[in-house]
Parts: structure tokens; C-alpha cells; sequence
């Protein structure tokens, strides 16, 4: 049993280290290091890491890694790609990575044994599928092609694969991509607006095919496609992502086109699986095979390089140092890639259902933070909405700039403007503008006297405020997929460190069990009286 990591002496040293760098400005670090950049940059897998804007030096990057060492984050990689029961409170492997490994690689379950072969079987099966798809070879019930793939699930099986589709939206050259995940009938009902039944295939993505709101979902787009095409038409535009033969089967999918997945695939973690058909139905085999491959040379390097050189342990440890050091409010993330819109959504579920806990792995309240709220959309759009607060506002909020160099072809001026954007946000966070600055600027414009000194100190920019630089040569499948899987890990580090079960969600479980007790009218014996006022007046309960 891990004592909490407060109360090691490693810990005590970063907080006292911090306290002396808060004294410090950032620019300072850059005049007492000359190759503080190339100290504070790493590489991998394509993507480029330049955090020379953090509020920290080389010692304290080594005691960060110190602090690693100290809370085991080498043995506890080792175990995850081990295989062993690292999500302990399901007594299970969090084997994800397994999921874009090659063939030939080997990869234990620790409890069944190797997983490789199930994997490529189901990938193979995938592959085969949407082969027949998008060569004409699957067609629908009145014999016409299929020209539309409505993905229905919610959480990590809605997430990943909407996200990688409109992040590869230019690659896309198969039947166009469509997803539903909401309960709400508005969002099931405009994707059907545009939709011919003869035309269309629905992928229902549910492990066990009893969650309630992709049920939901299933069940009312099954009765759009029977009342135009009768009832024999759902084996030919229904297919099933399931564990549950029994269900799916009830529903009228046959067996053969359920595509399967394993207990040790979490929700969050699942693109790479079966649950990812409705990219690969959009992409191709290829394309999604090469993310495959930009995730897995991620991991690869995950395992291999070393700690000051590694870009998941690097970001994780930089993430605890703001969060728990400096005490940054939150963690922003902004890509400046417009079709990056839906990362951060993704980012969100992977980062706060994983650790967002209270409680550590030996079921201990934590004594510290864990992960921080997690928010953030594309630039330069959130030039013009929130980052007023993140360069003026009293809290200091620590933000990763995505950005890849390469934009669309032919539009090379404004993908130099993009560019700029990102660079001089990120130099102006960090710089702010001191008083004696813009005293000057104003007196240049000939203000003076008592005008002058009334507008000094709203343009006045603390400045100090950390980033990262992340740099994709392009928004390509390989890059995206290193991307992914580089956020995935992060996570895991900082898992580590906080001595948190990062697989686990049960922090999702009550408001479903509610959910369902409150469709059943059992509020008298489990509802609060405000709630069962509530039900009162939106018709739940009469």
C-alpha cells in the first residue's frame, strides 16, 4: 500500500521548489538557460513538444521525474502492458494498447491469456465488412448501396469515432459518416431528415446492449427503417458492436454482423476497437489501419524512451506540476485545426472519467487534487471568447496549443495567419505587458496626465501564464492516432502519481441508477422532494 505521494519528501521539495520559481519570471528562466528550448522540447512519433513556456526549470524537471520514480511509474507501465489487473476495483487489465499492436506482437491478458489473435480476428472481420460496403458488395434491403452510416451509441462508443471522422474528414471517401448519441429525440431526428432507409446502415455500439439511451435510439431509427422498408429490411441496415449474442440477436441482427469487443477495452479507450467501424467504414481499411499504427508507435515509445524524453511521461508530469504545484484553476486545450473542434470533448471523458476519483486505489480519500476540469475549443475562434479571462483574469489557467504546421493545399496565407495566431498567443500568455510598457505605448499616442493614468492598468497583462507548444506536421491518420494515444498515456501518468485507479467510472453509475428509478415512479422511497416536485411539472410523475 502507497502512502499518499503528500506525504513523501519528493512532494515536499517540488512544493517548496515551486514556491521559490513563483518569485520568478518565466523570461528570466530563458536569460539563465540559453538552451533552456532545446532542453524544454522532446520529439516523437512526428509530433513536436515545446513546453520552454512552463513556469519551471531543470531541477524542477528532475525532481518531477524523481517524484515518478518514487511513486513507481516505470513497474506500473510495466504492468499495464503486462496485462495485469491494473483496474483493480473490476479486477481487470486495461489492455487498449493491445487494439493497435501488429500481428506478431503479444500482448497477455493476465487472467486468458494472449489477446492478439482475437484481436486481428475481429479486425480482420472489420476490414472484410467494410470492404463489402464500400465496394457495393453489402447492399440494402431494395438491392441499392449503402451512402450513409448512422453510428448510434453514447460516451466513449459516440466520442472516438466521431471525433476521428471529423478530424479526418478530407480522408474520408466511403459512405458518409452520421452519429446520434443524445436521448433527446431532436438529435436522432435531424440525422434521419436527411436520410433515405434504402440507403442507409445504422452501426449500434453498446457492450452490452442495454444502455438505455442507445437502446432508445436503436429502437425508434428501427421503426423509421420498418415502416418504409417492412421488417425483413433490419438484417440488411442494422449491424451490432455488442458482448450480448442474446440481445442483439432479439433485435434482429444476426450474430454474424456483431462485431465484438473484450471486458479489458474500456469505454474511452475503445476507438481502436470494433467500435471504431464507423470510421473505418468512412476511411477505408488503410487510413484507419495507419492510425492504428500512429497510436501504436506511441506506445511503443511510451515503453522505450526515457523519462526526460518521453512526451506522455513529460506532459503528465507537467500537468501534476500546475495542477498540484503552481495551482492552476484548470487545464484548457486549444487546437488551432478547425477540424479538431470535437478533441477536447474527447479529452474530457478520457482525462476527468479516469481521474477524476477521491479516493485512491486502496479506497483511501485523496488529500490533494486530482485531475482539474478539462476544457477548451479550436483557434482562433476562442481568441474572441475566453482568452480576455486567460490573459487578464486573476486565475491562471494552464493550456496546451495543438497545432498542426501543414494546412488544406492552396491555402497557404491563411494557414501562415493560423499560425501567427497560435505562436503569439501563447508568446503573449507567457510575456504580458508590464506596467512601464504600456505606460509608454499610451504616451506614444500623446495620452498623458490623468487620462493616462485612468488607462494603464486595464492594459496591463500579467503575463506568466504556462503552455504548451504541440506541434503535427499534419492532420493525417498516423499523426492523429500518435496524438491519441499520447493523451491516453498522459493520463495514465498522472494516474500513476496520484495513486488513482484510472479505469474504473463508478462516478457514472448512481445518476443511471436514478434515471431509472425515476422512469419507474419509485420517487417516494428514493427522491428527494425537490426532485419529485420536478417530475411533477415535467409530466414524469402525475
Amino acid at each position: 500500500m502507497q502512502p499518499s505521494p503528500t506525504q513523501t519528501g519528493r512532494w515536499r521539495a517540488l512544493q517548496a521548489h515551486a514556491q521559490r520559481l513563483r518569485a520568478m519570471r518565466t523570461l528570466e528562466l530563458f536569460t539563465r538557460d540559453p538552451q533552456r528550448v532545446t532542453r524544454c522540447s522532446a520529439q516523437a512519433c512526428g509530433l513536436y513538444l515545446d513546453y520552454a513556456k512552463q513556469r519551471l526549470d531543470a531541477a524542477a524537471i528532475d525532481a518531477l521525474i524523481a517524484l515518478a520514480e518514487e511513486r513507481e511509474l516505470a513497474q506500473w507501465r510495466e504492468r499495464l502492458f503486462a496485462g495485469d489487473c491494473v483496474n483493480g476495483t473490476e479486477a481487470r487489465p486495461a489492455l487498449h494498447m493491445a487494439l493497435r499492436a501488429p500481428r506478431g506482437a503479444r500482448f497477455i491478458d493476465s487472467r486468458h491469456g494472449d489477446v492478439l489473435a482475437d484481436v486481428h480476428a475481429t479486425l480482420d472481420a472489420m476490414r472484410r465488412f467494410a470492404g463489402a460496403v464500400r465496394g457495393g458488395g453489402w447492399r440494402g434491403a431494395t438491392g441499392a448501396a449503402i451512402t450513409d452510416v448512422v453510428n448510434i451509441g453514447i460516451g466513449g462508443s459516440d466520442f472516438g469515432p466521431r471525433m476521428v471522422c471529423e478530424a479526418l474528414r478530407p480522408f474520408v471517401d466511403g459512405p458518409r459518416p452520421r452519429f446520434v448519441a443524445n436521448v433527446d429525440p431532436a438529435d436522432l431526428n435531424d440525422v434521419l431528415a436527411g436520410l433515405a432507409p434504402a440507403t442507409t446502415l445504422f452501426v449500434v455500439v453498446s457492450k452490452t446492449f442495454t444502455t438505455q439511451e442507445t437502446l432508445a435510439n436503436a429502437r425508434r431509427a428501427r421503426s423509421w427503417l420498418v415502416e418504409s422498408l417492412g421488417e425483413a429490411a433490419v438484417a440488411h441496415h442494422f449491424v451490432a458492436v455488442s458482448t450480448n449474442v442474446r440481445e442483439v440477436a432479439l433485435f434482429g441482427i444476426a450474430p454474424a454482423n456483431m462485431f465484438g469487443f473484450w471486458d479489458w477495452v474500456g469505454g474511452r479507450y475503445s476507438l481502436w476497437s470494433a467500435v471504431g467501424l464507423s470510421a473505418m467504414l468512412a476511411l477505408g481499411p488503410e487510413r484507419f489501419d495507419a492510425l492504428l499504427a500512429g497510436a501504436h508507435a506511441m506506445d511503443r515509445h511510451f515503453i522505450e524512451a526515457p523519462a526526460a524524453a518521453n512526451l506522455p511521461v513529460l506532459l503528465g508530469l507537467i500537468g501534476i506540476w500546475n495542477s498540484n504545484f503552481l495551482g492552476c484553476a484548470s487545464q484548457v486545450v486549444v487546437p488551432y485545426a478547425q477540424r479538431l473542434a470535437l478533441f477536447c470533448g474527447w479529452l474530457q471523458q478520457l482525462e476527468m472519467e479516469s481521474n477524476g476519483k477521491g479516493v485512491d486505489r486502496d479506497g483511501r480519500t485523496v488529500d490533494h487534487p486530482t485531475t482539474p476540469a478539462l476544457w477548451g475549443s479550436v483557434g482562433s475562434n476562442a481568441q474572441h471568447a475566453y482568452f480576455q479571462m486567460l490573459h487578464q483574469g486573476p486565475a491562471v489557467h494552464a493550456i496546451d496549443f495543438i497545432l498542426p504546421v501543414e494546412g488544406d493545399a492552396g491555402c497557404d496565407e491563411m494557414q501562415r495567419m493560423l499560425v501567427a495566431n497560435c505562436l503569439a498567443q501563447s508568446a503573449a500568455l507567457m510575456r504580458g505587458k508590464s506596467v512601464h510598457e504600456v505606460r509608454a505605448e499610451l504616451q506614444a499616442t500623446g495620452l498623458s496626465g490623468a487620462a493616462l493614468e485612468a488607462a494603464v492598468p486595464h492594459r496591463v497583462f500579467p503575463g506568466d501564464r504556462p503552455s504548451n507548444t504541440l506541434l503535427l506536421p499534419r492532420l493525417d491518420p498516423a499523426h492523429l492516432g500518435a496524438l491519441l494515444a499520447l493523451y491516453e498515456h498522459r493520463a495514465f501518468v498522472q494516474g500513476v502519481i496520484w495513486g488513482v485507479n484510472s479505469f474504473d467510472q463508478w462516478g457514472v453509475e448512481l445518476g443511471k441508477q436514478l434515471t431509472r428509478r425515476i422512469l419507474d415512479r419509485q420517487s417516494d422511497a428514493v427522491i428527494d422532494p425537490s426532485t419529485a416536485v420536478l417530475m411533477q411539472r415535467t409530466g414524469l410523475r402525475r
